[in-house]
């Protein structure tokens, strides 16, 4: 059975943004929470979850996160706004 996959984009308090995949969204969100791994969203502070969605199998989310880093800023930040117009964390409460 294939697994899940999820694309993801995290910002930072200024917005500096970094757009993943994973099989385990709320496993990958907390190791950016956590700087538990060293790195680009590590080193900028990138600790917000502000836009995710399913991508069917692993090929398909690769596939879509690979689009999405293709893009512009401006049309990924139009795309976070379509489920989340105030950059709020959408993990905010998932750890307490």
């Amino acid at each position: 059975m294939e697994k899940q996959g999820f694309v993801y984009i995290m910002g930072s308090a200024t917005l500096v943004l970094y757009v993943g995949v994973t099989s385990d969204l709320e496993k990958r969100v907390w190791e950016h929470k956590s700087h538990s791994v060293s790195g680009f969203t590590d080193r900028y502070n990138i600790t917000k979850l502000l836009y995710y969605e399913s991508g069917g199998d692993m090929y398909g989310a690769i596939t879509r996160e690979k689009q999405i880093k293709g893009w512009l800023r401006k049309k990924k930040l139009a795309l976070i706004e379509t489920i989340n117009p105030y950059y709020k964390d959408l993990a905010g409460d998932w750890y307490d």
